[in-house]
Order: structure tokens, then sequence, then C-alpha cells
């Protein structure tokens, strides 16, 4: 006869999807895939998206805002024509000069009269913060781009010098990740981002005739093999960064004379060893709980640690008292038998989903399944694996931008 051992201690389904819901609700789930801004100008269809936009723009608008957004959109760009306008890179900084002249124009309305009309400093482009070196570079280059578009050499000479400022940094920043134990969301955003907008401006750089056609197409492969390597990096970091711990069932203070303590430990039907929170965490030795800040609460420490609050004898046995020491009681328990999801740090809730505590280690590895499969990896994949004929169809995409005057 085989024995079997211990039975597995299994989540149902049921339960990690509401602790999927939880946190993406509270906005807990991390992001990595492509921003759909850049793969919509970044694309064969970059003219088309350009047009729709300008004319969404000024759909919004009065006659005189629609005048006046065009007249600053002349004055900003040099003419009413620009080079290479609906393509590419070009596309994407004149996308972005549309949002903010058009913010100036209706703050200029005598409905916002007091509204600022100064250029508001961007905190995030493209999904990524500015204020990341490869965040900076990118958007220095988009703010310069619409200006020097029509002088071939200018614009030769700055993408070729963002070029390779944004090469450097991508490089450092990939090593950083795989080498120095820097990998996160936030790092795995800004390569992704940084590597696709790089590959556009070596594309441009074709266009321009500033480089070779081979130039553009090794620096895709090297970009596609890093990319694989990359998300096999996140899915490991994830499976050690998640981590979750049961909210503990509430319990009534016991009103009958000698009764004792239950144990802390005790065996479930199932064969598993079950832990109250407090000693789940402690156990484990991998959860943090005093770097969890974006508690409101006590610590999660105190939390856990005081699952049955104390109560004062005259308190509780007060004829006058009964319904405040009722609702303070239930306030206390609600809040102290709280779980507790951690996703990386600074990405933590605490949350009321009851289940074995034996189930979170399955619950950890289920979760980072979903959340990888919620990620869009087939695009941020695809974007690097153009066919020749896209690849080619790219490089000779030609398109300037026109601003009618109609």
């Amino acid at each position: 006869m085989i024995l079997l051992g211990r039975m597995l201690c299994l989540p149902s389904p049921a339960i990690v999807q509401e602790l999927f819901f939880a946190a993406r609700d509270a906005n807990i789930l991390p992001e990595i895939s492509l921003d759909p801004v850049l793969t919509s100008f970044l694309s064969l269809d970059s003219n088309a998206a350009l047009q729709h936009h300008f004319d969404f723009l000024q759909r919004g608008m009065s006659p005189e805002q629609q005048t006046a957004f065009r007249l600053n959109l002349t004055a900003e760009v040099g003419g009413s024509r620009v080079t290479y306008g609906g393509v590419g890179v070009v596309a994407l900084a004149l996308s972005m000069l549309f949002d903010v002249v058009a913010q100036q124009v209706r703050a200029q309305s005598p409905a916002a009269a007091d509204l600022p009309t100064q250029r508001s400093v961007a905190k995030k482009s493209l999904g990524i913060s500015t204020s990341s070196r490869i965040g900076w570079i990118i958007h220095r280059y988009l703010s310069i781009i619409p200006g020097v578009a029509n002088n071939q050499d200018e614009m030769a000479e700055t993408t070729e010098l963002y070029d390779n400022w944004l090469e450097r940094e991508l490089l450092d920043h990939y090593e950083r990740m795989t080498t120095k134990k820097r990998m996160s969301t936030k790092s795995m955003q800004q390569w992704l981002t940084g590597a696709a907008f790089h590959l556009h401006i070596r594309i441009h750089q074709i266009r321009l005739q500033s480089v070779a056609l081979g130039s553009a197409e090794s620096l895709r492969l090297s970009y596609e093999t890093g990319l694989n390597h990359l998300i096999k990096k996140y899915t490991s970091y994830l499976r050690t960064n998640i981590q979750e711990v049961a909210a503990s069932p509430i319990e009534k203070p016991s009103t009958k004379a000698g009764t004792g303590t239950k144990p802390t430990n005790a065996t479930n039907s199932l064969g598993c060893s079950l832990v109250t929170p407090a000693r789940a965490v402690n156990d484990s030795g991998r959860i943090n709980v005093t770097e969890n800040r974006r508690y409101d609460t006590d610590s999660f420490v105190e939390t856990l640690g005081n699952t049955v609050p104390t109560m004062s004898r005259n308190t509780a046995e007060g004829p006058g008292n009964s319904r405040e020491t009722s609702a303070v009681y239930k306030s206390e328990e609600n809040k102290n038998n709280l779980g507790l999801l951690i996703i990386e740090p600074q990405r933590n809730i605490s949350h009321s989903v009851q289940h074995h505590p034996c189930e979170s280690q399955a619950i950890q590895e289920a979760l980072v399944v979903r959340i990888m499969n919620a990620q869009d990896l087939e695009r941020n994949k695809n974007f690097f694996l153009y066919s020749n004929n896209v690849f080619h169809s790219l490089v000779r995409q030609r398109d300037d931008f026109k601003l009618r005057n109609e």
C-alpha cells in the first residue's frame, strides 16, 4: 500500500479570483503592456491616427477656438506643413503638441479666464514617468521635434544625438535589471517603452538617410531577444514578491467559565497545518509587515497580533454602555481580522477574504499566472516581430502633415 501523506491544500478558483479582483479594484495590479498611444502612432496607420486626433480635438471647440488652434500650431511648427509629420516619431510628437495647444486655447476662453495658460509639464508620458532618465530623454525629444522637423539637417542631428543617449541609457537600464536586482514593474515599463521608441528613432534615421537599413534591423532583433529574457526575469520577480495572508474569522469572546483558549495550531480536514495569521507571518519570515505604508489603521503587526481586543469588565457589563461597547468591539474585530495581499513593494492592500492559511502559497502562484495573463504580452512581442514586408513599409513611409485651414 502506498502512503500518500498529507493532501495538497489548494484554494478554490473563486478565492483566487476574489483576491485578483480586490487587487484590481484597488489599482495595485502591475501593468507592463505598451501604451496604446505608442502603438497607434508608431505603426503603418500613424497618418490616419494623427488626422483622427487632430479632428477629434477640434470637434469640441467653437469656430473661434478652431481658428486659434490652427494659427497657434502654425506658429509652433513654422508653417502649414510638417515634413514626415504623418509618420512614426514625428506623428507622435505632433499628437502631443496638439494636446498642449488645445489645452492652451481652451484655457484662454472667457469661461476659463482664470486658468493658467502656460504649458504644463507632463509628469507621465506614454505610461512612464518623465522624471526617469528614459522618460526624460523621450519627452525632451518629442518636445523638440515639431520645431525642427522641416529642417532636415537639424532634424538628423537632433535624432542622432537622442538615439545615442537613449541607446546608452537602455543598455545601462537592462544591466541594472538583470544583474543588479533592480527589477520592478516600473523598470519593465521604462525599458519596454524606451526600446519601442528607440527602434522607431532608428527607423526615422533611415528615412532621413542618416543610417543604413541593417542598423534598425539588428536593433529590432536585439530588443526582441532582450524582451523575452526580461519577461522571464519579471515573472520570477513576481513569484518572489507576491505574498498573501488570509483574513482570520471573527472570534466571539467566550461567555462560559473555565473555557480554555484555543490552540494556535490545529489540523484541518485536509491534513493541513493551520496557524493564526500572526504565526504564519512570523514563521515564514518573508513578509515584512512593518514596511506596509498603505494602511490608514494601526500597523499590520498589531492588527494580526491582537485578534481579540481587550475589553474592560466594567465597560462590558455596564447597563448604560452596552450599545457603545458593541459598536467599538465590532469595529476592532473588523480591523484586527483583515488579511494582507502584497504584489510588490508599495503595492499592497488589506482584504477580508477568508481561507485556510495553508492555501496562501498556492494562491500566490495562481496570482502570478493571472497577472501575467492579464498583460498584453503578445502585442509587446509583436512590436519587435515585424515581418520583412511590414518593416520595409515602415521605412518607406513618407507622409507629411498639412494643417487644413477650413
